[in-house]
């Protein structure tokens, strides 16, 4: 699964294309490397999202289809960075 379609689908962002244009700008971060929005997400991944809210993610499962805001949890973990 892309990125973009990851973050949209699991609710970490709104929109697709949001997710798509952070991917493009260079502020999507995987494992270290700066990466394009066509990447393509495993289990274990971690996520930095840079940006006005930046955010870290470990990406637990990837999903078949939508997901319910209940269930949302259950595909990615979030991970707090203490800032100085």
């Amino acid at each position: 699964m892309r990125i973009d379609d990851y973050l949209s689908t699991v609710g970490v962002i709104k929109r697709r294309t949001i997710a798509k244009e952070l991917g493009q700008n260079g502020l999507l971060v995987v494992n270290g490397r700066t990466i394009k929005p066509a990447y393509q997400v495993k289990s274990g991944d971690v996520i930095r999202i840079k940006g006005s809210h930046p955010q870290t993610l470990e990406v637990i499962a990837l999903p078949s289809g939508s997901v319910p805001k209940d269930q949302r949890s259950k595909y990615f973990k979030q991970i707090i960075t203490q800032t100085r």
